[in-house]
C-alpha cells in the first residue's frame, strides 16, 4: 500500500510527463504552423487542468448582487466557488482571486464580455488544488479551511466602478463593487467570525489581493488574523525592449476605462498619480497588513507583455526566447537579467521582520500556488530546499521569516521542467 505522499509523488510525476509529452508537441506544432495547433493546444490545456484533488466545487451565482449593480462586464451576476472548512480549519478563511489580465479599453472589454472572462453565463465548474487543495498530503496548512474562488468577469483586478452603461455596448465597469459584494456575502455566511484569514490571487488577481489587502483587514474583525499572498502579481514599472513605457501606458488606459483611480489604495493615490497605483512598486511601502509576495523574477508574462510586447519587437526576434527560455541568445538573457535586476530593486528590502514574505524562483513561470506540481509535488520549485507551499505556510503561522530570493537562471534545478511556458493563464 502506498503512503498518502507516495501516491502524491507518484500521481505528480505521471502528470509531469504527460504534461512534458503534450508541451514537445505544442512546440512541434507551433513549428509547423499547422491545422494540428489548436488541438494539441487545447488537449495540453485540458492536462493542465487534470491535476486536482477532487470533484468540481460548486459554483454560487450571486444574483442578489446585481441590484447593488455589482455585475460582470455584460451584466451577469458575479460567482464564486466555496468549499466548507472542517475540523480546526472551521474558523479559518482562504480568499483566492482569479487572474486573467485585463481591458483597456472598449474594443478589449467587448471582446471578454461574451466569455467567462466577462460574463458567468460562459463559467465552467472547475475542482480546486494547490493552494485550494483538499488534500493534508498536499496542502498541509490551508487543506481544511474554508477555501473560496472568487471569479474574474470585470477586467479591473476588481477595481472598476462606472455607474453610466453604454447601451450600444452593454459594458458595465463594476469589478470593484463585484468585489465587495463576493466579500459582503462571506462574512455573511460566518467569515465575520474568522480566527484566521488569507486574501490571495494569481496573476490579475495577485495584483488585486495587493489592492485591496488593507481593505480586507478593516472589513475583517480587529481580531483576525489577516494576511495577503500576492502569486505573480507583482507587475513592475519597466521599459520594454523598444525603451517605451507600453505598460505604464496601458495600465493608465485601464485606470481610465473602467474609473479604477477612486479604489485604488487612498495611501498611494494621496502621494502620485493614481495611475502609478495600479503598480504594485508603489503601493506595497505604504501597505498595513502582511503581505507575501510570491513571484518569477522571470515571470513569463511580465517577459511577454512589459519587457518585450509584440509591439516593441517588429522583427518578432524575441518569439523563440518567449516561448521557451532556453532558446534566448546572449544578448536577450542579458535583457532578461537586467530584467530581474529591476524587478529585485522594486520589490522590499529583506529585514528582521517577519510582515513581509517573500519567494522569488528563478523558474520562467507565471502564477505558481494554484497547480498542485508547483505547489507542493516531487520536483516542485524549491530555494535552499524550501518549497512554495512551506515557505508560505510558515510566514503566515510565523514559524519563521520567510524571504527567499533565488540565485540567477540557470542555477536552480529545481525549475528544470518549467523552463516553456507556452500555455499560461
Amino acid at each position: 500500500m502506498l503512503t498518502s505522499f507516495s501516491k502524491q509523488k507518484k500521481k505528480s510525476l505521471h502528470y509531469q510527463k504527460v504534461r512534458e509529452w503534450a508541451r514537445i508537441c505544442l512546440m512541434f506544432a507551433a513549428k509547423l504552423r499547422s491545422w494540428a495547433y489548436p488541438l494539441i493546444y487545447a488537449f495540453y490545456l485540458l492536462i493542465s487542468l487534470v491535476q486536482v484533488d477532487g470533484a468540481n466545487v460548486d459554483m454560487t451565482i450571486l444574483t442578489g448582487a446585481v441590484a447593488k449593480g455589482a455585475v460582470c462586464l455584460d451584466g451577469s451576476p458575479p460567482a464564486y466557488h466555496f468549499s466548507p472548512g472542517s475540523g480546526s480549519g472551521v474558523n479559518n478563511w482562504l480568499v483566492h482571486m482569479e487572474g486573467g489580465g485585463w481591458c483597456r479599453g472598449t474594443q478589449e472589454c467587448l471582446a471578454r464580455r461574451d466569455t467567462h472572462r466577462g460574463s458567468s453565463k460562459y463559467m465552467k465548474p472547475l475542482s480546486f488544488s494547490g493552494i485550494l487543495g483538499t488534500e493534508k498530503s498536499s496542502n498541509p496548512d490551508f487543506y481544511n479551511w474554508n477555501r473560496i474562488k472568487i471569479r474574474y468577469c470585470d477586467g479591473s483586478s476588481f477595481t472598476g466602478d462606472i455607474e453610466t452603461v453604454d447601451l450600444a455596448t452593454n459594458l458595465h465597469y463594476r469589478g470593484a463593487r463585484v468585489w465587495l459584494a463576493v466579500i459582503e456575502d462571506l462574512l455573511a455566511k460566518g467569515m465575520n467570525k474568522a480566527e484566521n484569514a488569507l486574501l490571495s490571487g494569481c496573476s490579475a488577481g495577485g495584483l488585486a489581493s495587493i489592492l485591496h489587502c488593507d481593505k480586507f483587514r478593516d472589513l475583517l474583525p480587529a481580531s483576525t488574523k489577516v494576511k495577503c499572498l500576492s502569486d505573480a502579481g507583482y507587475f513592475i514599472n519597466a521599459k520594454d525592449v523598444s525603451g517605451n513605457d507600453s505598460i505604464r501606458t496601458f495600465y493608465q488606459d485601464v485606470v481610465t476605462t473602467h474609473g479604477s483611480a477612486k479604489n485604488l489604495p487612498s495611501s498611494c493615490t494621496s502621494r502620485i498619480s493614481p495611475n502609478l497605483c495600479f503598480f504594485p512598486q508603489y503601493v506595497v511601502p505604504e501597505m498595513r497588513t502582511p503581505l507575501f509576495i510570491l513571484n518569477a523574477a522571470y515571470d513569463a508574462w511580465q517577459i511577454k507583455n512589459i519587457l518585450a510586447p509584440s509591439a516593441a519587437d517588429p522583427f518578432n526576434t524575441w518569439d523563440e526566447c518567449k516561448l521557451n527560455i532556453k532558446r534566448c541568445s546572449s544578448s536577450q538573457l542579458v535583457t532578461m537579467q537586467d530584467f530581474r535586476s529591476e524587478f529585485l530593486s522594486a520589490i522590499p528590502r529583506q529585514g528582521k521582520s517577519s510582515s513581509t514574505g517573500m519567494f522569488i524562483d528563478s523558474c520562467y513561470a507565471h502564477c505558481q500556488s494554484g497547480s498542485q506540481d508547483t505547489w507542493l509535488a516531487a520536483g516542485s520549485p524549491v530555494i535552499e530546499k524550501i518549497p512554495i507551499a512551506k515557505a508560505v505556510g510558515d510566514w503566515y503561522f510565523d514559524r519563521d521569516i520567510v524571504q527567499k530570493i533565488d540565485c540567477p537562471y540557470p542555477c536552480n534545478p529545481s525549475c528544470r521542467n518549467r523552463e516553456d511556458d507556452s500555455v499560461q493563464d
